[in-house]
């Protein structure tokens, strides 16, 4: 599923995860004027966390690959930070910070800012001072 939202001045597009895949040819599509790359993951669910790794990972690759293949994008997406949304914490076994750096790998990551964010979407916990980030 594909989804698209505007908040205030920020427009959101983005897919769940078992649906990404049918989308990643048109990932760059959405490149031009990107200034962050949000991930949300469910930081309560240690079974798919590998899952979550590979698929945020596909992300990144997919944004070097369009840099390598399309250089006009690169002004694009150099300065795009990358902000992870750790969601679910008020659930019992919810990953915190260094469990889920080690476990998506997040130091991996170079030539990029990033942060990551506890959150509990349902209470509206931790959103916005990612979003403020």
């Amino acid at each position: 599923m594909l989804i698209a939202l505007r908040l205030l001045s920020l427009q959101f597009i983005g897919s769940s995860t078992v649906s990404s895949f049918c989308y990643r040819p048109y990932w760059r599509c959405y490149f031009p004027n990107t200034q962050a790359i949000i991930y949300v993951v469910d930081s309560s669910d240690t079974d798919r966390i590998v899952i979550a790794k590979d698929e945020f990972h596909a992300i990144l690759e997919s944004c070097l690959h369009s840099l390598q293949r399309f250089p006009a994008e690169e002004e694009e997406l150099k300065g795009a930070i990358v902000l992870i949304f750790a969601n679910k914490q008020d659930l019992p076994g919810a990953l915190d910070d260094a469990a889920l750096t080690e476990a998506l790998e997040l130091h991996k990551i170079k030539n990029r800012q990033w942060a990551i964010f506890k959150t509990c979407a349902i209470k509206g916990e931790g959103l916005y001072e990612g979003l403020d980030w």
